[in-house]
Parts: structure tokens; sequence; C-alpha cells
């Protein structure tokens, strides 16, 4: 049982690797939890996240209020590369950070009302979903998606997992990205998600619930950055449908967020609370 003192009460848990991602332009800090604590902090909650990495990159962006991090020390990062090829993209991971698990959720953090599970690459335990009876868990799978090899290349994988985890979550976000576009795969994640959302990239993104299939599109917007938007919009979606319990109006919300997130690079394109502010009012 983990207890910190001075640690405050949290209304959102995220469990997962921050990133060191090597960019043109130098390492910078990622990684789903890092691009999810901005996100849900600029929208108001008190958020606590929980992770492992060297802290060698900057994270004077995550120095916000309402927003803790518990960090495992490690000598090392999660550290991932697109490199591009002949082929086409390739992206590498190489080192790769300690795994994550129940225990190393501060005693206090364990009652959070909401938990994103954001695995990057296999370092959370995929059981830990039911050590929360109580809260909403709200699940990013991505990382259950990929395998890599031993030169660390990254690829799409089987999640032999996926129908037991998902029967136990609020909520799950995917790219298309994540399964290659397979749409079996994806009819196979709807049906035991009481709700999906696969992100489009420009083209919005599907909402799956109750059987139906809704495409939602995504506003206009000219790019600098797409790096991070995935997160950004499954965060925004989360809290808003939890907020709401409208999921299609929390997709297009989400759409919204992401939108604006990818005129910025990086984690700077994660949304202020004066951004949020502005599109919530749009949305309305």
């Amino acid at each position: 049982m983990l207890t910190i003192p001075g640690l405050e009460p949290i209304d959102l848990l995220i469990i997962g690797h921050f990133t060191k991602d090597i960019t043109p332009q130098g390492p910078v800090l990622g990684g789903t939890a890092a691009y999810s604590a901005r996100t849900a902090q600029a929208l108001g909650l008190r958020v606590g996240v929980v992770t492992a990495w060297a802290e060698d990159v900057d994270h004077s962006l995550l120095d916000l209020p309402d927003l803790t991090v518990v960090n495992d020390s490690s000598d090392q990062t999660t550290t991932f590369e697109n490199l591009e090829t002949a082929k086409g993209r390739v992206q590498t991971v190489q080192p790769i950070a300690p795994s994550l698990d129940y225990y190393h959720v501060p005693q206090l953090w364990r009652e959070a009302p909401y938990v994103h599970i954001a695995p990057v690459l296999h370092e959370v335990n995929p059981a830990i979903a039911r050590n929360f009876p109580d809260a909403e868990i709200l699940l990013t799978p991505q990382g259950w998606l990929r395998q890599w090899s031993s030169k660390g290349e990254v690829d799409c994988a089987e999640w032999p997992e996926a129908r037991y985890i998902l029967r136990q979550v609020t909520a799950a976000v995917i790219s298309e990205e994540d399964v290659r576009c397979n749409l079996e795969v994806i009819k196979d994640l709807a049906e035991a998600a009481p709700i999906l959302v696969v992100t489009l990239g420009e083209n919005g993104a599907m909402l799956y619930q109750d059987g139906d299939e809704i495409l939602v599109d995504a506003p206009e917007t000219k790019s600098v950055d797409t790096t991070g938007a995935g997160d950004i919009f499954a965060t925004a979606f989360f809290v808003r449908y939890c907020q709401t319990q409208d999921a299609r109006e929390a997709v297009q919300f989400a759409n919204q967020v992401a939108a604006d997130s990818i005129t910025r690079p990086g984690l700077a394109g994660a949304p202020s609370k004066k951004d949020i502010s502005n599109l919530i009012i749009e949305v309305e």
C-alpha cells in the first residue's frame, strides 16, 4: 500500500508512461499520460498521474495547479522515434521504462471517480481495471495493440484480452491506425465495449454505441503538428461524456478540442482553460 504524505484527492487518475519523443528539434516530453494530464487539467479536473520515467526531458508544461505526478523513478524513459524510410514511416522504441501496476497507485488516489488507463507499450497490467470497482474506467488501449521487434520496430498486434477488458470500461478510444483500419477488428471491439470511439484524423471520429455507428465530422483546420491529437481527443471526450452522458455531443466537443490542438506543436497543443472556455461556447 503506497502512502505519500502531502498528496491531495484527485478527480482523474491517469496510469501510463511519459515518453521521450525524438523529433528534428530534439527530444520532447510525450505519451498519452502527458497529453491527457494537461487536457484534463484545462477542463477543470484535479489530476494525478502514475508513471515511470527518468525525468530527462523538459516537463515544465506539466507544472500546473491541480496536476500531480507520482513517478516510479526509473533510470530510463520509454523513447520513441519516427523514421522515414523507402518503405514509409517506421516507428522505433528503445529503451523502455519499468511496468506499472496497482501497487504503484497511492492509497488516496485509489478512490478517484475517474480512471484513465493509458498504456503506450504494454507497460500497464491489463488486470488493473478490476481494482477500481466504483470508478468510471476510461481506456485508450493503443499500447496493448502494439508489438515490437528485437530492433525496436513497432507494429500492430493482436489484443487477446480485448473482450474481457472492454466489458469493464465505461468508454474506450482508439485510432483507426491502431488496427490498420481493419473494420473487422473495429467491429469486434465495438461489440465488447459499451462505447467505442475510433478517431479518423481529418475525417473526424466514428462513435459506436448501442449497435449504432455515428460519424461525427471534424472542423477543417490548418495542421502544424498532429502529435498527441488523439490523446487530447480521447481525454476531452471522456471528460465531456462523464459530465453530460451524451456521447455524440462529447465526440463533437472532442473534435473541436483536437482540431484546435494541431495548430500548435507537441505538448503545447494541449488546450488551456481559456481555449476550453471558447470551445464550450461554440459547441453549445
